[in-house]
């Protein structure tokens, strides 16, 4: 199982160009449409060169992210987890 970490959490008007294409292919497999100001948690999955895109405001606890990991093969590392639960 791989080890997700976080690299930041950014508005999507702010992202960086790096991860950028994450987060629209993302939105595009969950036929989302992302607004300027919204918060998205970025996560490297370690050991590849693969990040999993987290819109935050479509959660509503951290149980919900940690099964969506957990389906892609992921485990979120303590550190991260204590991050988000003040962004959720």
């Amino acid at each position: 199982m791989f080890i997700a970490t976080l690299r930041g959490i950014y508005k999507y008007a702010e992202l960086p160009g790096e991860y950028a294409k994450f987060a629209d292919f993302h939105a595009a497999l969950k036929k989302k449409k992302i607004k300027e100001d919204e918060e998205i948690a970025v996560l490297n999955i370690v050991g590849t060169n693969s990040y999993h895109i987290l819109f935050l405001e479509s959660y509503n606890s951290l149980d919900e992210i940690k099964e969506e990991l957990k389906e892609a093969g992921a485990k979120i590392n303590h550190p991260t987890l204590k991050i988000l639960e003040g962004h959720l």
